[in-house]
């Protein structure tokens, strides 16, 4: 097999009826499987999934397990070549996975590639191609630095603003939005921490990816477009989409600044001097209750 595609899903029924629907086209002539892993949606996504596509393999989770342990069910067992890490907030165009698979097979040094991820307005999704967010860089991120200083290596590094998005290049990390894994690769350096529940696994990963040796590209050749924010309900620009209430929003926020902790900790916490670790575990904690104030 060719490629096993891995959609995790969370109260996000419509869209990804939508994305399956284009998965099917795009993954004609590809030798592959889709898997989606429900976690306890409360909308009716298990049975939309059993009665519109019963060629999908389903697995209903009788609980939210979080985005890295639900992937984990499938990555461990996957057979095919390729591993493609999917949102279900996503519309896959037609020749998408046909490329990025023909761009692994004459790359064999890279391990992980995505493809141009874009917003509803066309813009791209920054996350889909970043460096890891060292203090500098996240200083400069969260203080704007980076907006005063556009396309300059120092100041705009966090989304790697000095290189053109229209050019393929290496990056430091992808989203998990679109991820395509070479499956010999993610075997060596391990799947999902399941330490990070919904944010920030995909990062983790790159890390241990970029850490074992490999290379991770991202190619703009092919694209998907991205209803970021609709299993969070935290991006204004799918808030007319999402159908998430209060408290899972509540929780949306609280895991994504514990992500940043988590991060920080298992990988820059002994590289930098105690005062510096607490000023940015205090920051962490300032944007989560700014964040939480807003939704």
């Amino acid at each position: 097999m060719d490629l096993a595609i891995v959609i995790v899903s969370y109260n996000t029924k419509e869209l990804l009826a939508e994305c399956l629907h284009t998965l099917l086209v795009a993954s004609r002539g590809i030798r592959c499987e889709i898997n989606v892993i429900d976690n306890n949606s409360s909308d009716g996504t298990v049975d939309m999934i059993k009665t519109k596509f019963p060629q999908i393999n389903l697995i209903a989770n009788l609980e939210n397990k979080g985005f890295s342990k639900a992937n984990n069910q499938i990555l461990k067992k996957v057979k095919s070549r390729y591993a493609l890490i999917l949102n279900p907030d996503t519309i896959m165009p037609p020749d998408t996975l046909k490329k990025m698979i023909s761009y692994m097979d004459a790359n064999l040094d890279v391990a992980v590639s995505t493809c141009r991820v874009e917003l509803l307005n066309g813009e791209l999704d920054k996350d889909c191609r970043r460096h890891f967010p060292s203090p500098w860089r996240a200083f400069c991120h969260f203080s704007k630095l980076s907006l005063l200083f556009k396309n300059t290596r120092i100041f705009d590094s966090y989304y790697m603003g000095y290189i053109s998005v229209k050019k393929e290049h290496e990056i430091d990390s992808c989203v998990g939005a679109f991820m395509m894994l070479r499956v010999t690769a993610l075997k060596k350096v391990g799947y999902f921490d399941e330490d990070f529940f919904f944010y920030g696994e995909d990062l983790d990963l790159c890390w241990r990816f970029k850490e074992a040796g490999y290379k991770i590209i991202y190619n703009p050749a092919v694209k998907i477009i991205h209803y970021k924010g609709a299993a969070s309900g935290m991006k204004s620009t799918s808030s007319h989409l999402t159908k998430v209430d209060y408290r899972s929003k509540k929780r949306a926020v609280q895991e994504s600044t514990r992500a940043m902790k988590l991060f920080y900790k298992k990988h820059y916490m002994n590289k930098y001097p105690s005062i510096l670790t607490w000023f940015i575990l205090m920051t962490i904690k300032i944007t989560e209750q700014i964040r939480l104030m807003r939704i």
